[in-house]
């Protein structure tokens, strides 16, 4: 197999393997099938001006299968979380999901590892790798909030 394309933006294989990542470029959907991906979850909007044109249709050529749960930064909610969970749930692993940053990313799986069972020190410390919204004093309120 692959080595992980770790270069992508804020990249981090997590101790379930669940692979997450900021924003993907044209020319990574190949390199995330190389690894053995078989579905890409995306939090980011379409509107933002990173996102990745055409994202669906790339990973499809690749055999990869899409879930696009737009996320707006200044808004999260507890449904989006479960939407992830539930695109999870719903695809044969491996599973990579990735934002334009990781931040939603993180946070999201923060909650989903909690849910899971996962202690909060080791929780928080996998979600700290990337961004810690609960320690962080610039991050909005919302995902404190969110997060608490």
């Amino acid at each position: 197999m692959a080595r992980d394309p770790d270069d992508i933006r804020n990249w981090q294989r997590r101790p379930d393997g669940i692979t997450t990542s900021g924003k993907l470029e044209a020319h990574d959907p190949p390199r995330l099938a190389a690894i053995g991906v078989r579905h890409v979850g995306n939090l980011a909007l379409d509107s933002h001006p990173e996102a990745l044109a055409q994202e669906a249709a790339l990973l499809a050529a690749e055999g990869i299968a899409y879930t696009h749960i737009p996320v707006p930064f200044d808004a999260p909610t507890p449904a989006h979380v479960a939407a992830l969970a539930e695109a999870l749930a719903a695809h044969p692993s491996p599973h990579h999901v990735h934002c334009i940053m990781n931040w939603r990313v993180t946070a999201f799986l923060y909650l989903l590892d909690r849910a899971g069972g996962v202690p909060e020190p080791e929780a928080r410390a996998r979600m700290a790798k990337v961004w810690n919204p609960l320690e962080d004093e610039t991050a909005p309120a919302v995902w404190r909030a969110l997060l608490t």
